[in-house]
């Protein structure tokens, strides 16, 4: 199809003209299209769905997990013991590469499950006027210029503009954020006004709550608001996590340092020494062996997968391993409003009489609570105001609340399942009235209204409805002890006010009597005899346990920042009673709109409320914090967050009421859609992060200390200490044993009272590297001494070799223990045992090196030999002098350890 074909076919900003007009330009009519007509447009425009993303081949996918230089590394030791003949230590360094392969394999696909999950809301069938007549169609099937009817509970099949609105309601909260459902008209508004002020428009994938409509299709697959969402996560960048860099740079660095010591190594042995090449190439892959820590990317991968089992069961499923490190070093959480820090349940807070203001305790739709005046329990036997107004809530009322699964659901509007659930509080009772007649909800007349009779048989009016419309048509209020006087607006006008300034829905009750006879409701009826009962102040609630959540947040250094797509004021007042915000303006999408880069990332520094935005605005924020330097969270449960949370650095998508499409996009999914999870997460990110430092710190003296062996050998033109099987067999015996052994160390203390570290911080500092440097000397050297009193004590070379390997081996034993804590002493009694598998993994390691020492085929494997008890002493001295001295050197660095 042509540009100037599809470009036909399109209105620019339809919300901002009236229906008639879109119409025109169209090229339609009210009476719709002709079946000719749409089979021409739909050949131009193409089918009403979103397109199928391109995705990689199978093997292109698994190939590209190899792509790591820390997988070259530990390819290059296979390769090296593959050379050397040695094909079970081949096969089990293969293995390890093999396993962290199918990991990413498996994780991949997120963005194009997403996609799957966004296709899943688009309506399937549709109602539409072709050739005058309202015909079933496929949605697939509609085209820019199809009129279209809805009905409560239908789908909205595509983006229209509407023609008809009589008491429409659609929910799009996936879009917009907004809790409660949008009330629809066929008033056009403003060009600049965003996708939750379009009242003329309704837009695919959302649901009719209420009342019916009639609309023109503006925009049809890629091209509707759920469409260019769809573009959105195609297209947007994910950025690597803190420890993926971190462990990149690292690799770049070994991998240098690995090959440029291996050529310094051979040169000398050349230079200075009668080594034949032979020896000299076997003496440089020792090195090179040596130098590899084979088992840290197994140890790594381990780790991260304890703490995501630590984490499900904590209510946080983790759905891409890296994701439960880069949690530990977030700086900022970026939150929904809706369903994210509230609970996404309308729940009425005030009532308003001219008694005074009822206070009612309870959230959401499960009837728990009570309804209070001044501190004391307020009856409707004693309190004829409350009566009155509960009385009309719940009357004039099409909703009901019900309990499902321990759970209470509302059936029908949420603003109303608020109100139902207000009388089940008040102890109010409806059964007994009978509806005889309605005036639906509109609008334009901003009421409801029904004519029912009450246990009394009596025939009475109850209106609800917008304030100031309530106001208009009543003369008088009801007093506090439930006589009639005349309207005090000034007294109404300021609670309003006050509740409004709140960020509640504010709602109005009245009531009369009702002399006329006949069973038919209309506007006209509605006359002086109505009373004016009250307000009552609505709001969806925040989560009590989120605001301790993010309390602790604030006093682990993390700001958290609300971007919802609700009202500026509703935000504020949320953020106010959730600490969030500390009284700076609230920014709305308008001001993001017309922002510059920089000033993006201004607001994002200085504010942390964002109010009616849209999924790009909420992309660029994410943008604009992480170009300050930021490690962000996004959380969400809208198909509108998916595209930041893809972006962000860790995803978080509420479980229960999140869409498919956000889960799928998302890091982690909360299964309890609770945002103290996050908190807990948070926690226990950092510990995996402190843990991988612990079982780096670990293994790397291991590699130095017999890099300095091979190295001292070959310098001095000595034997061989180690032989290169010997050295795999110490490296993989300490990773998979004692290192393991590190994953499950518990929290430090104060972890959540720290700062977040920062992004680009070396995962080792320099204390660390010096500790590194300090214990690979410490070891080797004393490996290396041992090795040269072979002569004095008159033992052959390969106990001469085993006796060097147990002290490697005892050395790294007694330096666990002082790993186990990064700068803390390890000298305290009461923590010995706060980790048990510290003392499994010594235990399964003492068995392992009995066998290395003793069995004959591991004799026969590693060239080692029987060594009798007291020989054993020699290394565990080593190793328990070790473990003093480096508590010594924690010691004196004190509190700059690590920095």
């Amino acid at each position: 199809m042509s540009e100037s074909e599809t470009q036909a076919y399109r209105v620019e900003a339809p919300h901002a003209v009236a229906g008639d007009a879109v119409l025109d330009r169209l090229g339609s009519r009210a009476g719709g299209l002709r079946t000719d007509e749409a089979a021409e447009r739909l050949e131009a425009v193409g089918p009403n769905r979103l397109p199928q993303p391109e995705t990689r081949g199978v093997l292109r996918r698994l190939f590209s997990h190899f792509h790591d230089l820390l997988i070259y590394i530990l390819l290059a030791a296979a390769a090296v013991t593959a050379l050397l003949g040695h094909w079970i230590d081949t096969g089990v360094i293969l293995a390890v590469v093999i396993i962290n392969a199918v990991i990413g394999f498996v994780q991949e696909g997120k963005a194009e499950k997403a996609l799957e999950g966004i296709r899943k809301m688009l309506s399937l069938h549709a109602v539409a006027r072709r050739d005058g007549e309202w015909v079933d169609t496929e949605a697939e099937h509609l085209v820019p210029g199809d009129v279209v009817r809805l009905r409560s509970g239908d789908r909205v099949p595509a983006d229209a503009r509407l023609l008809e609105a009589v008491n429409l309601r659609v929910e799009e909260s996936a879009l917009t954020g907004e809790a409660v459902a949008a009330e629809k008209s066929t008033e056009a508004v403003g060009e600049d006004d965003g996708v939750g002020d379009r009242v003329g428009m309704v837009f695919s994938g959302t649901m009719v709550t209420a009342g019916r409509g009639v609309g023109v299709v503006t925009a049809t697959g890629s091209e509707t608001e759920i469409g260019r969402i769809n573009r959105m996560i195609a297209e947007v960048e994910q950025l690597a996590t803190p420890l993926t860099r971190q462990m990149n740079s690292f690799g770049k660095v070994l991998a240098v340092v690995i090959v440029g010591m291996a050529a310094v190594l051979f040169l000398i042995g050349t230079l200075l020494h009668d080594f034949t090449t032979e020896a000299l190439l076997f003496a440089a892959i020792g090195f090179a062996v040596a130098a590899i820590p084979e088992g840290l990317p197994a140890i790594l991968s381990i780790t991260l997968a304890l703490g995501v089992q630590r984490m499900a069961r904590r209510n946080a499923i983790t759905r891409k391993l890296n994701s439960v490190e880069t949690l530990g070093s977030v700086t900022v959480i970026c939150s929904d409003k809706t369903g994210t820090l509230t609970r996404n349940e309308m729940t009425v807070r005030h009532v308003i009489t001219r008694a005074g203001q009822y206070e009612v305790s309870g959230t959401g739709y499960r009837p728990q609570g009570s309804v209070t005046l001044r501190d004391v329990e307020a009856s409707l036997g004693e309190h004829e105001d409350l009566r009155a107004l509960v009385e009309v809530m719940a009357v004039c009322n099409d909703s009901e609340v019900v309990e499902r699964d321990g759970d209470w659901h509302v059936r029908g509007e949420p603003t109303e399942g608020a109100l139902r659930t207000l009388a089940r509080k008040a102890g109010f009772d409806d059964t007994g009235y009978e509806r005889v007649a309605v005036i639906p909800f509109e609008s334009d007349t901003k009421y409801m209204a029904t004519l029912s009779r009450g246990t009394d048989g009596q025939p009475r009016v109850f209106v609800k409805g917008a304030p100031d419309r309530l106001l208009s048509m009543c003369a008088r209020q009801m007093a506090e002890d439930g006589s009639v006087e005349a309207l005090d607006r000034v007294y109404w006008e300021e609670r309003i006010k006050s509740l409004s300034d709140k960020g509640l829905r504010v709602l109005a009750a009245a009531s009369g009597g009702w002399d006329q006879g006949g069973d038919e409701l209309t506007p006209d009826d509605l006359g002086e005899e109505l009373v004016f009962l009250g307000l009552v102040g609505i709001v969806d609630p925040p989560r009590p346990e989120a605001i301790e959540a993010i309390r602790i947040c604030r006093g682990a250094g993390i700001r958290v920042k609300m971007i919802t797509g609700d009202h500026a004021g509703t935000a504020a007042a949320i953020g106010r009673e959730m600490g969030i915000g500390n009284g700076a303006a609230t920014i709305t999408g308008a001001e993001l709109e017309k922002a510059s880069g920089d000033e993006l990332r201004r607001f994002v520094r200085d504010n942390d409320i964002f109010a009616r935005t849209s999924p790009e605005h909420k992309l660029r924020l994410v943008t604009a914090l992480q170009a300050n330097g930021e490690v962000v969270a996004m959380t969400g449960d809208g198909v509108n967050d998916a595209p930041a949370l893809k972006r962000a650095d860790v995803g978080i998508a509420m479980g229960i009421k999140g869409t498919e499409a956000t889960k799928e996009a998302a890091d982690i999914v909360l299964a309890d859609d609770n945002f103290t999870s996050i908190e807990h997460a948070v926690e226990e990110g950092r510990v995996i992060y402190d843990n991988l430092r612990k079982a780096i710190l670990f293994i790397l003296p291991t590699n130095g200390a017999q890099s300095l062996v091979i190295l001292f050998a070959v310098v001095f033109g000595l034997e061989m200490p180690i032989t290169p099987v010997q050295i795999l067999w110490v490296n993989m015996i300490t990773a998979v044993t004692l290192a393991l052994a590190l994953a499950f160390e518990p929290p430090e203390p104060g972890v959540m009272k720290r700062p977040p570290r920062d992004p680009g911080s070396r995962i080792l500092g320099g204390v660390f590297l010096w500790r590194i440097g300090f214990v690979s000397v410490l070891i080797g050297g004393a490996t290396i001494t041992v090795f040269l009193m072979r002569d004095a004590m008159g033992i052959p070379l390969d106990h001469a070799r085993t006796l060097a390997v147990n002290t490697l081996v005892l050395g790294q034993v007694f330096y666990l223990f002082n790993s186990r804590f990064l700068e803390a002493s390890s000298l305290r009694l009461r923590l010995l045992f706060t980790n048990r598998m510290v003392w499994i993994a010594v235990a399964v390691l003492a068995v392992f090196q009995a066998g290395f020492v003793y069995a004959p085929f591991m004799q026969i494997w590693f060239g080692s030999a029987s060594l009798s008890p007291t020989q054993w002493l020699v290394p565990l001295g080593i190793g328990a002098s070790v473990f003093l001295i480096v508590e010594a050197e924690k010691a004196i660095l004190g509190r700059n350890a690590g920095r």
